[in-house]
C-alpha cells in the first residue's frame, strides 16, 4: 500500500511539475486584442502581431506572480525528488513525508502567484481591454496546482499507512 500511495504521488508530482513548468515559461497566460490585432502575455514577456518583447515595467503583481511560480516549480522539483528517492534503499518514511510536505508547499506557492495574477487581471487589465480572456497557460496552472496538492497528499497518506503499520516481527514460531 505504501508504494501504491507513494508512487501515485510521485507520478502526480512529476506531472505537476511539467505543468508548471510549461505554465511558467509560455507567454499565453491572457490574451486580448490592442489596437485591434490579437496580443497575448505571460509572466515574461507580451507578444503583439507574433512579436515578443520584454515586460520593460517591473510592476510588484509581475515580480510576485513569478517569484511565486518559480518557487512553486522548485518545491514541486524537490517534492519528486525526495519521492522518488525513496524508493532507492527501501522506503524512507521522513523522505516520503518531506516530499509530501514539499509538493503540498508547492501547490500553495502556485495557488499564490495564480490568485496575484488573476486579482490584477481581473481588477486593471479587464477595465483596460474590453475583449479578454485567460488563456491556455493560466489554466494549465490551476491544473498543476490540483495535481501537485494531489501528490502531497498521497505521499502524507503513504507516510502515515507507513507508520501505522506494525512492524513485522522476527519471532520465530515454536
Amino acid at each position: 500500500m505504501l508504494y501504491t500511495l507513494a508512487g501515485g504521488g510521485t507520478l502526480c508530482g512529476v506531472a505537476a511539475l511539467v505543468l508548471l513548468i510549461v505554465s511558467t515559461a509560455t507567454d499565453f497566460w491572457m490574451q486580448y486584442r490592442y489596437s485591434g490585432s490579437s496580443a497575448n502575455q505571460g509572466l515574461w514577456r507580451f507578444c503583439i502581431n507574433n512579436k515578443c518583447h520584454a515586460h520593460t515595467i517591473t510592476v510588484a503583481f509581475w515580480d510576485a506572480t513569478r517569484a511565486f511560480m518559480l518557487l512553486a516549480v522548485l518545491s514541486c522539483f524537490a517534492g519528486v525528488v525526495l519521492g522518488l528517492s525513496a524508493f532507492t534503499n527501501g522506503t524512507k518514511n521522513r523522505r516520503v513525508r518531506t516530499g509530501g510536505i514539499a509538493l503540498v508547499l508547492s501547490a500553495f506557492l502556485a495557488l499564490l502567484a495564480l490568485a496575484i495574477y488573476t486579482g490584477v487581471t481581473v481588477t486593471f487589465f479587464g477595465k483596460r481591454f474590453l475583449d479578454w480572456r485567460f488563456s491556455w497557460s493560466f489554466i494549465i496552472g490551476w491544473v498543476a496546482i490540483i495535481l501537485a496538492f494531489a501528490a502531497g497528499v498521497f505521499q502524507l497518506c503513504a507516510y502515515r499507512q507507513n507508520t501505522a503499520e506494525p512492524a513485522p516481527s522476527n519471532v520465530p514460531d515454536s
